[in-house]
């Protein structure tokens, strides 16, 4: 069980950049990339924001988000159903800041200096209620092997595993980096 979860994590942070869908208060989904933060206790997953944009809005009026994470060439995928929740805490921004935030958040002067305590950056934390993900097991060059004898034969070519972790599985996980 704790192999899925390994196996997850490690797929999250090579493919890094999820589309992170949440509900509009008129209910349609809309989603944006975001960059997975670090893994940092708090929440399962963390990604930073401005405090200024209307997805901080959405979570408000639904917390249930959909992270989905494509690797394009091996057609790796990863899709999260779980809650998002918003935080501002000066700690927990200092722990995840990373330089690169600046690029985002460039020094508009003052505290708005896209340092840590820049007072635009909020995180977003994401509690996994479960995740499916599919790995590809082979090399490329046996894929595509694969992928043109099944579009000769008819076949259904055998060049992924499709699995999936559950809430018992991430609590497990949780319980086991404390």
């Amino acid at each position: 069980m704790q192999d899925d979860l390994k196996d997850f994590y490690e797929m999250v942070e090579e493919l890094e950049v999820a589309m992170f869908t949440t509900r509009r208060p008129d209910g349609r989904l809309v989603s944006r990339p975001m960059a997975t933060q670090a893994r940092a206790d708090g929440a399962d997953l963390w990604f930073v924001t401005s405090r200024d944009t209307d997805k901080l809005e959405e979570i408000a009026f639904d917390p249930q988000v959909n992270l989905a994470y494509y690797k394009d060439g091996s057609t790796e995928w990863i899709s999260v159903s779980g809650t998002a929740k918003t935080s501002t805490d000066r700690e927990k921004i200092r722990e995840l800041h990373r330089p690169d935030w600046e690029i985002y958040f460039p020094d508009e002067g003052g505290e708005k200096d896209g340092g840590p305590d820049d007072p635009r950056l909020v995180l977003v934390g994401v509690d996994i209620e479960s995740a499916r993900f599919m790995e590809v097991n082979k090399p490329k060059a046996v894929v595509l092997f694969e992928l043109a004898t099944a579009e000769v034969t008819g076949g259904t070519p055998d060049i992924a595993k499709i699995r999936d972790v559950d809430s018992a599985e991430v609590e497990e996980g949780r319980r086991s980096r404390a």
